[in-house]
Formats: C-alpha cells, sequence, structure tokens
C-alpha cells in the first residue's frame, strides 16, 4: 500500500476508547512482566466498593471475571464516556462524568481504587475516598515512554519533559497523600511500527504525545518516516512503563 493510501486508511480508522486492536500485524509492543489486568483483576475480586479511575472505554475493567459487589468508574472524554457505559453498564458499573476535578464520592468509601494509565495521579483525591486499609493500583505510563517517536516529530526534548513521569515522582505523590507504597517497579519495553499507518494512528489516539498533531501539519515529517521505514524495516521506539500499588494506613 503506498504513502496516500496508508495515511487515508489510518485517519479513517475510529480511535474512541482505549482498543488498539486496529494495530494488529501493523505495530508491536511488548507488555509489562507483571500483568496488570490479571493483577487488577485479583484484588477486585476481593473488593467490596471499587471506583476505576480514568476507564478509558471500560475496556481493562470488563476484562475481571468479578467486580466488587458496587462498583463505580469515570472518564473525562465524552466519546471514551459513552462506550464504556454501553460495556459497563450491564455488568452494573456506574459509569460517571469525572475529569480531573475534585471526585465526586465521600471520603473513606473505597476498599480498591485502580487505574491504567491515568493522564495524571490524583494522589490527594485518591487518598481521600480510600477506606482506612483500602489500596491503589495503578499501571502508569512512565518517563520518556515512545520518545523516539515524540522526538522524530518534535525534536530533542527538555529534560524536565523526558524526567517527568519518573517514579520517584510516583513515590513522593503517594507519600505525600500520605499513602505507603508496597509495590513500585518500571520496565522499558520494545515497541516496533510497521508503516506509516500505524504511526497515524498511535498519535491520533495518544494525542498528548505529539500534542498538535494533524497528517495535513506534519505531512512532510511523516513522508520521510514513510521513507526510512520502507528503506530500513519498522521504526523502533521504547514504551515505559511503572506498577505502583499504595495503602492507605488503617490506623
Amino acid at each position: 500500500m503506498d504513502f496516500d493510501a496508508l495515511l487515508a486508511q489510518a485517519q479513517a480508522a475510529p480511535v474512541d476508547g482505549w482498543d488498539f486492536s486496529w494495530l494488529a500485524g501493523r505495530a508491536t509492543e511488548q507488555r509489562p512482566s507483571w500483568g496488570y489486568a490479571r493483577l487488577m483483576a485479583q484484588r477486585m475480586a476481593r473488593s467490596r466498593v471499587a471506583l476505576d479511575v480514568q476507564t478509558g472505554g471500560g475496556e481493562v475493567l470488563a476484562t475481571a471475571p468479578r467486580l466488587a459487589p458496587l462498583t463505580v468508574a469515570t472518564e473525562g472524554w465524552p466519546p471514551n464516556l459513552a462506550r464504556a457505559a454501553r460495556l459497563l453498564g450491564p455488568r452494573g458499573v456506574a459509569v460517571l462524568a469525572h475529569g480531573e476535578d475534585r471526585f465526586p464520592f465521600r471520603d473513606s468509601v473505597f476498599d480498591l481504587v485502580v487505574s491504567r494509565h491515568p493522564v495524571r495521579t490524583q494522589w490527594p483525591e485518591i487518598a481521600r475516598v480510600l477506606a482506612p486499609g483500602g489500596t491503589y493500583l495503578s499501571q502508569e505510563v512512565g518517563p520518556a515512554s515512545v520518545f523516539e517517536l515524540v522526538e522524530f516529530f518534535l525534536g530533542p526534548q527538555p529534560e524536565h519533559v523526558r524526567d517527568g513521569r519518573h517514579s520517584r515522582w510516583t513515590r513522593r505523590g503517594a507519600h505525600d497523600a500520605g499513602l505507603e507504597v508496597l509495590d513500585l517497579r518500571t520496565e522499558r519495553l520494545r515497541t516496533e511500527f510497521h508503516d506509516i499507518g500505524a504511526v497515524v494512528f498511535f498519535l491520533r489516539k495518544v494525542i498528548w504525545m505529539v500534542p498538535d498533531f494533524t497528517v495535513d501539519g506534519y505531512r512532510d515529517t511523516l513522508r520521510r518516516l514513510h521513507d526510512r521505514i520502507q528503506a530500513d524495516g519498522p521504526f523502533l521506539a521504547h514504551t515505559t512503563r511503572t506498577l505502583v500499588e499504595a495503602r492507605k494506613p488503617a490506623g
């Protein structure tokens, strides 16, 4: 498929929700060793009242075979919100519209709070809504994730941007909110983009990577990357992921 056809195909692909199945055969991403969905499901099965923050389209929460008897999910982007409501509603999950302000819940109500790839972790609010002895489990995007691709489009990034999601800030945020960190680890994972359509789809979906990305605005850069992939093979980048589990003291 030629350059223009690949661009057109990727631009036509829907990007609501957090489903990356369109990339099958076009991009690969190594997965973290810990298996977030499995860990989340184990904790969900033992919980009574649980909250999934920034659920996206609800795809990850929906993989849990057993949910807490009372499970609530929040999401701030309207297309994802509608998708999550359709997916999770039949399982009895209340899906609420919520951005990054104060959580619409009373203090100390959840024994489990989970979140996969939060845009920003609201540590004070997480600590507030957790019940004493409750836990927070999250897989975060780590430092300088996929920055080989980001810097191809935007040029070298300053150190404070590359370092902005380092696990030391995760530890500090949890500690400052009064939570005890039980587990904190980061892995750097191989990611490959096999054609320019995969790159376009990824940048349309993960909009904070190249915030002003449009195909027209970056057409020359896309052409250079397309030619590079054609000549040298898949474009190699590295995803970083951080797992954090923290507990609110019981006393």
